[in-house]
């Protein structure tokens, strides 16, 4: 397994951030989604060969997940090293994710913790309202997320608490309209595709209403 920086490895790091979870062991991990074909692309990114399991999720017993458990004490030692931790759900903070890949990394944990809403405001005639978020319990990370997107791609969300211990970094339209435009930079890349497919459908509402600007150009 390779620790050489990449689209793909930020992007694996990105669903660890949200979804994963380091043993206190110093060697195992686990990583955890309803998507089984979000555990593939992940089992395909690490070149992992082990096999996936289910389980019932803590707030929904009725509910199917799936999970893939394994062992690799040199990869568990580079998560160490950018930041992530044991027990990390409200310790969560500064990971050092290189600039280059960072747009990857957001892809995952908009894929892993994120969402995306939208809807027809009918106060206004045409009027399509998008939101992006990305939720984590621990304020500290949403900062960091917060103020790293700021800093590169010059877009502003805000922070609110949910209850709970729940936090949420969310975004307004036009602001959501270009950090999909930077998540989603090209073609191909790995991704949630029920996700992709829902943001693509209402990107190509807002090109058809022409409310923001040329949308047609996957560049920032």
């Amino acid at each position: 397994m390779s620790m050489l920086w990449s689209e793909n490895l930020a992007y694996a790091i990105g669903l660890i951030a949200t979804d994963g979870s380091l043993s206190n062991d110093g060697r195992h991990l686990n990583f955890t989604s309803k998507d089984i074909d979000q555990i593939q692309t992940f089992a395909k990114i690490l070149n992992l060969k082990n096999k996936i399991g289910t389980k019932s999720g803590s707030f929904a017993p009725d509910r199917t997940y799936y999970q893939i458990q394994f062992g690799n004490v040199l990869f568990y030692k580079f998560l160490l090293s950018i930041g992530l931790t044991p027990n990390k759900t409200h310790t969560l903070g500064v990971l050092k994710i290189p600039d280059k890949y960072f747009a990857d990394f957001l892809r995952g944990h908009l894929d892993g913790d994120g969402y995306t809403y939208s809807y027809w405001d009918r106060r206004w005639e045409k009027s399509f309202m998008l939101y992006l978020g990305f939720i984590s319990a621990s304020r500290a990370h949403l900062e960091w997320v917060k103020s790293t997107i700021s800093l590169l791609f010059g877009v502003e969300g805000k922070i609110n608490f949910m209850g709970r211990s729940t936090y949420r970094l969310i975004y307004a339209k036009k602001a959501s309209v270009r950090l999909l435009k930077i998540i989603y930079y090209k073609k191909n890349l790995p991704c949630l595709k029920r996700k992709r497919l829902k943001n693509f459908k209402s990107l190509d509402i807002i090109l058809r209403n022409a409310e923001v600007g040329k949308l047609a150009d996957p560049q920032p």
